[in-house]
């Protein structure tokens, strides 16, 4: 692995322990009833006043017009509200591992969409992806509708992440974040509000911490692809599993059952065998 990447893949995996950080926060409060639309509202809010400081308006204000810009924002709203949801009864890791639907529904559609080049090894590698996912949800067994909810947030993430790429020439990457933030806090304000609940420093602390840890995270996804290409930097986005796992333990004494276990070990040995693909 070339030295010059090093610092993007070890910006790329901080990122995605914040993002995992930033969910056992939320889980917290909707566990404790907070709405999950409450929550993602007010994630998106903290994440749009935090990065309102480093905004262009000249070429924020003009992404609005482009209906384009809309939906992929509308996809996170989607995306973000269904994972908070699914966490509202099951454990971190297993959420997690059902979200993880969503690299593959970007493969698929970026192949189908964006005409993206179909390798063999990498779609081999999805498939035993996809396994891991049916192992944790286990949808002849020990489903829930938790996790039902789990797998649609992925759905909805990987159908963004493909419009990502899609409008990725549009803006600069942290205009971009910020649109997405701006967005879902406008789409979700007239459900969040009436469900308003009742706040307390306690509160403030978690809404806080949950918002500023899901932005981290992002922008540091976003400078970590600044610094390196996104093939190179993709593997790395399964930290998020060991740190859901490892937070999942650690906050709320939760850890994934054997055939969970199993499913997490297929999806995150899948995605680091990529790496070796993609090695020159």
């Amino acid at each position: 692995m070339s030295q010059s990447v090093l610092p993007a893949i070890l910006i790329m995996s901080f990122g995605m322990i914040f993002i995992p950080l930033g969910d056992s926060a939320g889980k917290t409060m909707v566990a404790a009833g907070v709405s999950p639309l409450f929550v993602a509202w007010a994630r998106f809010v903290v994440g749009a006043v935090a990065m309102l400081p480093f905004s262009r308006p000249r070429i924020l204000l003009p992404l609005f017009t482009d209906w384009r810009i809309w939906l992929r924002g509308m996809l996170l709203v989607l995306g973000v509200s269904c994972i908070l949801t699914a966490l509202r009864t099951e454990p971190l890791a297993n959420a997690f591992g059902a979200f993880f639907i969503g690299p593959i529904i970007s493969y698929t559609l970026s192949v189908w969409l964006l005409k993206e080049r179909v390798t063999w090894p990498r779609t081999a590698l999805l498939l035993v992806g996809f396994l891991g996912v049916l192992l944790i949800v286990q949808p002849t067994g020990a489903f829930s509708v938790g996790l039902l909810w789990a797998v649609l947030a992925g759905c909805f993430y990987g159908a963004f992440l493909t419009a990502s790429r899609w409008l990725s020439d549009t803006a600069p990457a942290r205009t971009l974040l910020l649109s997405q933030m701006c967005i879902g806090s406008i789409a979700l304000a007239p459900i969040a509000l009436p469900l308003w609940p009742a706040i307390d420093t306690v509160m403030i602390g978690l809404l806080l911490f949950s918002g500023l840890a899901s932005m981290t995270g992002n922008l540091l996804l976003v400078m970590a692809y600044g610094r390196a290409p996104a093939s190179t930097l993709a593997p790395f986005v399964y930290v998020q599993l060991l740190s859901a796992t490892f937070f999942g333990w650690l906050i709320f004494g939760d850890f994934p059952d054997w055939i969970s276990a199993i499913g997490l070990a297929l999806l995150f040995t899948s995605g680091l065998a990529t790496i070796a693909l993609r090695k020159p």
